[in-house]
């Protein structure tokens, strides 16, 4: 990929294709980062003139979750360093092994230090390391104090987003990101929603009508073509395609997966994969535009119930595999134990889509993903036993400031680590931060 240009166009990093919807409401179409807003060292063209001329790139946070634990044996390498050896679990991130982090023995310490303690306190630790007040968490979440401090000239001070539609649980099991307590920001599970939202829609006339909503912003784009250099015409065009295909995705999909379920309904989206994927590229796609810096991706909910049809799990659902209450077959034998391990593999594949995804976007003198930190949490360690010691985490993106490539066993707390993600991969200065006492130095370059 070529990053010199002879001449450059000089684009602000903010600017957005403009039409109008075909109910005429106003449609943005963000750019993706073109060669023509950067300089020749990859550093991004200022819209103010107070920007420093050589300010590094600016970093993007996703807080990425799923529910219910692992299965320690099938997840946590036995060796730790660069040559740690991949465990069925984690045999996703092959591929990705330079560009991933992969943390043990760090302690969900804000629930109490019990193993006992179920999922409603451990995910209020977990989120933002404060205790369960029994109706939600007792301060904000990681992510939105970062979104604090990081949503400056972004459309979306932060984004939550969703994939499991199930009703099942409280405030707690639903929400991942909070704002504070007992303001709960619900994750958006609706593909077509979070699409008609990031492009400024009011209406599903896109979807109905199998019409583009690229159809507003074709004069738009013509004329942002022809001052462009031929590289970054190519890329406004594999941009425009990528939009493209995203409609004929949610068009696609089957008309149930837009029902929301009643509370404690006994409901499964058998479409899961397919889903996850769309959420995934839409956030890639905000985050590439500029149109959020903070992101929250709740895969499965906190206790998730769900079963899992496409691994051919569908005899009990996922909380039932954890716990040896005789709800699913081979619970408390080697069976169970496999089923959990294909379970969490799944997990693990879409984490690994969505960095993958952010490799693939060129920008300055990188990737999207050099300039994204993703971090990936349970509320538990081994689920069956609500283990808050010992918790697991995977890190990707950032890589100049991540010693990635690795397993790290560790001493420490979800708070050092987030409290060092903060002051020293994002450079944010959260100050003080919930049960953080240190940083860990060990998992910087």
């Amino acid at each position: 990929m070529s990053h010199v240009i002879t001449k450059r166009s000089r684009l602000s990093r903010r600017i957005f294709l403009k039409g109008l919807s075909l109910s005429q409401a106003p449609v943005l179409v963000g750019l993706p980062p073109l060669v023509s807003m950067f300089n020749g060292t990859g550093t991004a063209y200022a819209a103010e003139t107070t920007t420093p001329r050589n300010a590094p790139m600016e970093k993007r946070f996703v807080f990425w979750f799923n529910g219910n634990g692992i299965p320690e044996r099938y997840w946590i390498p036995n060796r730790a360093g660069a040559n740690y050896d991949l465990t069925p679990c984690l045999t996703p991130l092959a591929r990705l092994h330079d560009e991933v982090l992969v943390l043990s023995g760090l302690d969900n310490s804000a629930v109490g230090g019990s193993n006992g303690d179920g999922h409603s306190g451990s995910m209020s630790a977990l989120m933002t390391c404060t205790r369960y007040t029994g109706r939600g968490p007792g301060g904000p979440s990681f992510d939105q104090m970062l979104a604090r401090r990081m949503a400056e000239n972004t459309r979306f001070r932060s984004l939550q987003i969703g994939v499991s539609q199930e009703s099942f649980g409280g405030s707690i099991q639903k929400n991942m990101s909070w704002t504070g307590p007992d303001r709960p920001l619900p994750p958006e599970e609706i593909p077509h929603r979070l699409f008609d939202r990031l492009f400024g829609a009011r209406d599903e006339g896109w979807v109905n009508r199998q019409r583009s909503i690229l159809d507003a912003v074709q004069g738009d784009a013509a004329e942002l073509r022809k001052g462009l250099p031929k590289e970054d015409e190519l890329r406004l065009d594999e941009h425009l395609a990528s939009i493209r295909d995203l409609e004929r995705a949610i068009a696609s999909l089957p008309p149930e997966y837009r029902l929301v379920p009643k509370p404690d309904e006994d409901f499964d989206m058998k479409d899961w994969p397919r889903i996850a994927k769309i959420q995934s590229d839409l956030l890639a796609y905000a985050l590439a535009t500029r149109q959020t810096r903070v992101a929250s991706y709740m895969l499965t909910k906190c206790q998730g119930l769900a079963r899992f049809p496409w691994l051919g799990h569908t005899a009990a659902r996922h909380h039932d595999y954890t716990h040896a209450d005789g709800k699913a077959p081979g619970e408390e034998g080697a069976q169970g134990q496999r089923i959990l391990r294909d379970i969490c593999r799944w997990h693990v594949e879409e984490f690994a889509y969505l960095v993958a995804k952010l490799k693939s976007i060129p920008e300055g003198a990188g990737t999207l993903l050099d300039n994204t930190v993703l971090v990936y949490v349970h509320e538990h360690a081994e689920a069956g036993i609500h283990k808050n010691s010992g918790v697991i985490a995977l890190i990707a993106g950032s890589k100049e400031k991540l010693a990635h490539g690795r397993h790290i066993r560790m001493a420490g707390t979800i708070g050092d680590l987030y409290q060092t993600v903060a002051d020293d991969v994002l450079n944010v200065g959260l100050g003080s931060f919930p049960a953080a006492s240190r940083h860990l130095t060990q998992i910087l370059a």
